[in-house]
């Protein structure tokens, strides 16, 4: 599975967004300020799940602004981040 589809999977788990499938995810569809409806703390437990599934620290506000773009956004952010 890649980046992107595990972090759809992840979200609609761990998100409570539990009535929205991986394939309802828009990969350009802003994070946070958009119809998800996530907010600081949803914010909190993404750094938490990248953390724990990926092993990928945000490390600061600077980095989650960028990182939480969307789902394009925070794949890369992730892949960038892995160990090759």
């Amino acid at each position: 599975m890649d980046t992107k589809a595990r972090l759809k999977q992840l979200l609609a788990e761990h998100m409570n967004l539990p009535d929205l499938c991986r394939e309802d995810f828009n990969d350009d569809t802003p994070l946070f300020g958009g119809n998800l409806g996530l907010d600081s703390l949803d914010a909190v437990e993404l750094v938490v799940v990248i953390k724990k599934y990926f092993g990928v620290e945000i490390l600061d506000l600077e980095e989650s602004k960028t990182a939480f773009g969307s789902i394009n956004a925070l794949a890369a952010f992730i892949d960038f981040r892995l160990p090759a």
